[in-house]
């Protein structure tokens, strides 16, 4: 007999969430009936409303509108320090970094904040830096089939600067390349000199 896999978990209310944080809170020692805690319930659940709300996007269907009107322009698009916010799987505390996304065109290019929307998309649900990066190069490689896509993350893990080994500044360094960034030398050093350039994003906003 073949295990059958395992229909998700209904989601619990709204009201249901709220009771879980009260108990949270008394877990920690505090009461929630007092006047600042009171209202305290209703805020987290409203802010799991906003840090998690990658479940309900489809990272595919964002990337599903390109454009091929490009006068064969067929050289690397990199959209770099695009700044990212997550949690932690393993304790639920913040993640926060930026990315670097790039892929060489074959035939289509898509709008850049759609690269944009695509890191959202995976970084707003529980992560490991490892898969988020993975799952942002795949995605893109998957629907636009370009010749070559790379992800770049760097970012601070609060589980590890808040609590654990307690270590402030660190920050962890993530990479996916996939088609000629992983094959190529030479495409694979075109994209780290852009990057090592000095931003100049500055100027124009």
């Amino acid at each position: 007999m073949t295990n059958m896999p395992k229909a998700p978990l209904p989601r619990p209310s709204r009201e249901e969430a709220e009771d879980a944080i009260r108990t949270l809170l008394r877990w920690a020692g505090e009461d929630p009936s007092r006047e600042g805690l009171r209202d305290t319930p209703g805020r987290v659940v409203r802010s799991y409303d906003e840090f998690f709300q990658g479940y309900g996007e489809d990272p595919s269907a964002i990337l599903s509108r390109t454009f091929a009107e490009v006068d064969d322009y067929d050289e690397i698009v990199l959209l770099r320090d695009i700044r990212f916010e997550s949690h932690c799987e393993h304790h639920m505390v913040p993640i926060i970094g930026v990315a670097h996304v790039a892929y060489l065109p074959s035939r289509r290019v898509v709008g850049i904040s759609k690269l944009a929307r695509v890191v959202d998309a995976f970084s707003r649900r529980l992560q490991i830096q490892e898969r988020l990066t993975a799952q942002i190069a795949n995605t893109i490689n998957d629907v636009l089939q370009p010749h070559g896509v790379a992800v770049i993350l760097e970012a601070g893990h609060q589980c590890m600067t808040t609590r654990g080994v307690h270590r402030p500044g660190v920050s962890m360094v993530t990479s996916r390349m996939l088609g000629v960034f992983r094959t190529n030398s030479d495409t694979r050093r075109e994209l780290m000199s852009m990057l090592n350039r000095p931003s100049v994003a500055s100027a124009y906003t």
